[in-house]
Parts: C-alpha cells; structure tokens; sequence
C-alpha cells in the first residue's frame, strides 16, 4: 500500500471535479473523477469549515463512536470499468476488523472527519501521473467554498 494524502480538489476542462491524491513525497498523484456534492464535502472538510449539523460523514462516525468500532484507514483499492473502488477499516470493540466497500470520495471525506491514512493499492500505480504533468496538460484549478451558504463550491 501507497501512504498518501489528500492534495486538493480541482475542476478539469469539463468541469468534473478531480479528487488528486498524492504520495508523500507529492511527485505522483491519483486523480480520482468525483461528484459535485462528493467535491464540496471534501473541500469543507480540507479547509476545516464546520457544519452547523451533521453531515453523512460526520452520521456515520457518530455511530461507529456509539458502537464502539473506530476508523483506522482508507484503502484506494481497486479499478473496475473505469470506476475507483475503496474500502473502510473498521475495528471494532471487540478488536475485530471488519473491511467495508465505499466509494473512494465518500471514504475520503471520512478520513479527513477523523484523521485516519489514506493508501491507494500498488496496483493503482499505472493510473497514477506526475503532478507537473498532470498541470500541465490539463486547464484544471482548485475548488474553493467559502462556507457561507450562498454559493457552491467555484473555481479560483
């Protein structure tokens, strides 16, 4: 497994919204193609804007703290038709692991809710591109949102 982090979220030229995910020496990144309400609850979580209440990710770590079970780490795991795949580790209180199937973005913002590493599997490599490659071929900046409820996540 790949140790990697959360870089930004940006638009590509068609304005589908790119989760990059980069190693920790930030000269590879995995550029996942994500939803728009998928962007801005990850975007929320990196510039730290706290909701009045919960959001799904926020819900579902509530009640893996009620159960006793805690997140120790997300996995990028897998490429099927085009489509990233993850999964959630969970320990229970009983010391019990248990692997969930998620979606990579909703995974993702699960782990910046609770501070948990994030890993992508070595098998994903042939998908990952340097970062100046990446910039440089494509027209892509970051998504901002300024949390205040009038306007979506935009362009800078």
């Amino acid at each position: 497994m790949i140790p990697v982090k959360v870089k930004e979220v940006v638009l590509d030229p068609m304005q589908t919204p790119l989760l990059l995910l980069v190693d920790t020496e930030e000269t590879m990144v995995l550029p996942i193609g994500i939803g728009f309400w998928e962007a801005q609850a990850i975007v929320l979580k990196l510039q730290g804007y706290v909701t009045p209440r919960p959001v799904t990710h926020d819900l579902f770590n509530s009640v893996c703290k009620h159960l006793g079970a805690s997140i120790e780490k997300v996995v990028v795991n897998d490429m099927i038709e085009s489509t990233f795949y993850a999964e959630l580790y969970l320990r229970t209180a009983e010391n019990k692991q248990i692997i969930v199937d998620a979606r990579p973005s909703d995974a993702v913002a699960l782990a910046l809710t609770v501070g948990c590493p994030i890993y992508i599997s070595e098998k994903l490599s042939p998908y990952t591109v340097s970062i100046s490659d990446l910039m440089e071929q494509q027209d892509i900046g970051p998504i901002e949102f300024d949390g205040s409820g009038e306007s979506g996540p935009h362009l800078h």
